[in-house]
């Protein structure tokens, strides 16, 4: 007897709807929550933070010149960077909370933060 046979039409429902659950709740409970802001940095200091639900773009001066970063809804990026490697541009999207990307020689950063707080190591 195959076990597919012991489910009644009910049971399926349930098992789909449970399924679905799961598919929406899991991204939320494992990513550690959504992104709200974009904190944008430039040599250390806060030069601006963005709500990741508006559309915009802005540019940073550094000491190598202009870094353009776009806001997207739940999401931002560095675009472009005079910086010779392109590592924070080659970061691309990022929109959990904690994800950083670093131009380290242009000396600005862009770090997406949100409701809860998420550490990479804790000492004690």
């Amino acid at each position: 007897m195959r076990w597919s046979a012991l489910f009644r039409p009910g049971d399926w429902l349930v098992l789909l709807a449970t399924a679905a659950a799961v598919a929406v709740s899991l991204p939320r409970l494992w990513q550690s929550g959504i992104g709200e802001h974009a904190v944008i940095r430039q040599e250390g200091r806060i030069f601006a933070t963005l709500d990741l639900g508006q559309p915009r773009q802005i540019e940073v001066g550094g000491p190598l010149g202009n870094t353009l970063i776009a806001v997207e809804p739940g999401r931002a990026r560095v675009v472009a960077d005079p910086g010779p490697r392109q590592y924070c541009v080659r970061q691309g999207w990022l929109s959990r909370p904690g994800e950083i990307a670093i131009c380290a020689p242009n000396r600005v950063s862009l770090q997406i933060t949100g409701r809860t707080r998420v550490y990479d190591s804790l000492s004690y």
